[in-house]
């Protein structure tokens, strides 16, 4: 009786260890995706010059954009150059593992990346797929995809921030999938003159 106890309590201690190290894992994977794409939005972004409505802190503002999931900023901007347009600071980003589409004939799947941005009150879709060969292709879907993998990206653009001169720019990822607990979010800046 006591060797069937002992047993059963070592087969429960296997399971519940089994079951936290699949959290782990899945959690993992997702903390991986957020870093890559707030790397990736950040390099989007400074790849626009200092004086487009999409990276310039308008005159008199400290900063501009927010790091709301909750409430994302979009707002008409007007830079210094006299620029100016209406700008969706944050977009989403639909993450999926599948060929549904037919994008990667020929092949086991590919990862394909769905960007949804506000421009002129309309949300646009753009997909792009990477697939096992090296081939990337791009389509413009009319609806969000169907996944649970979607994660939001908003971005505050601070000027003379750390020191006068320095303008930082800083992108949060959150995953949009609420039932992964603790939530997934990550953050990550970047300064430039």
């Amino acid at each position: 009786m006591i060797a069937i106890a002992v047993l059963t309590l070592g087969l429960i201690s296997v399971a519940a260890l089994a079951t936290t190290m699949l959290a782990t894992g899945k959690r993992s994977k997702y903390m991986a995706l957020a870093s890559s794409l707030a790397s990736e939005k950040l390099e989007d972004l400074s790849r626009f010059p200092n004086d487009v409505p999409q990276v310039c802190v308008p005159t008199g503002n400290a900063s501009v954009g927010a790091l709301s999931t909750s409430s994302p900023v979009i707002q008409t901007t007007t830079c210094a150059s006299g620029a100016s347009a209406s700008v969706a600071y944050y977009d989403d980003v639909s993450i999926s593992f599948s060929n549904a589409s037919g994008d990667c004939p020929n092949q086991g799947g590919c990862f394909a990346e769905t960007v949804s941005s506000v421009s002129g009150g309309n949300t646009q879709y753009v997909t792009t797929y990477h697939s096992p060969d090296g081939r990337i292709t791009t389509s413009a879907p009319t609806t969000t995809p169907s996944t649970r993998e979607t994660f939001r990206r908003t971005w505050l653009i601070e000027n003379n921030t750390p020191v006068n001169g320095v303008r930082r720019t800083t992108v949060l990822v959150t995953l949009m999938d609420n039932s992964v607990r603790p939530p997934v979010t990550f953050q990550m800046s970047a300064v430039r003159p």
